[in-house]
């Protein structure tokens, strides 16, 4: 698995909880703030457009404000397909990673490519983003032993989305409110960003899910 995707700065050496509160400075509910367990900010997303339920474009920000990824809904498009650009985004600029998609029977999965990777990184996503209670898995693809067999894949855990609690009223708070758990050497701009586009395609479901969400990644 390589680090940085997005920004060597937020591959953290050590395990980092950031508190996720679906807010904004100008409209509350409508964007998102980021903040580690000093309280500081660390990401931040703003939105413009109050009683909006999905937008085609969003901004990963880092505390002061600096561009660190642009998230566009790829139109038309039947499978949700978004692209993330490095920065700010410019005319021509080629996107480091898309996510769409991807319709099997009985449920569906959301893909990933990070492109000018190698070899292929996937992430998986286990349990329900609705519910703020998945894993994001590292996933090394099978590989082929000399017999034509396929080796076991190894999965490891690398973030967690996770109900808050507020450990003074002992109540959980609502889902506004949760904590991303990044193990230590993951890109955390990078999962936020997946965090932000798992919130426009699901975010607004309200229903019990179980589906699973995969991230595939190439070079």
């Amino acid at each position: 698995m390589s680090c940085p995707i997005v920004n060597e700065r937020f591959c953290f050496k050590e395990e980092m909880n950031l508190t996720i509160h679906k807010s904004s400075l100008f409209y509350p509910g409508d964007g998102f703030i980021a903040y580690n367990p000093g309280g500081e900010i660390v990401f931040r997303v703003e939105s413009y457009c109050p009683a909006s339920r999905s937008k085609d474009e969003l901004i990963l920000m880092d505390s002061t404000g600096a561009s660190l990824v642009t998230l566009q809904r790829k139109k038309p498009s039947l499978h949700q397909r978004w692209e993330g650009f490095l920065g700010e985004k410019n005319e021509g600029q080629e996107p480091i990673f898309t996510i769409h998609k991807s319709s099997i029977i009985g449920r569906y999965d959301i893909v990933a490519q990070v492109h000018n990777t190698d070899p292929i990184q996937e992430f998986k996503i286990e349990g329900s983003y609705v519910q703020r209670s998945c894993k994001i898995l590292y996933n090394n693809n099978p590989r082929i032993t000399e017999s034509g067999s396929e080796e076991e894949e190894t999965k490891v855990v690398v973030a967690e989305i996770e109900r808050k609690m507020d450990s003074d009223a002992k109540v959980v708070l609502g889902k506004d409110v949760f904590l991303l758990c990044l193990k230590a050497g993951i890109d955390g701009a990078f999962i936020m960003a997946l965090v932000l586009v798992l919130d426009q395609m699901e975010g607004h479901d309200y229903k019990e899910s179980g589906d699973m969400v995969n991230f595939t990644f190439g070079h």
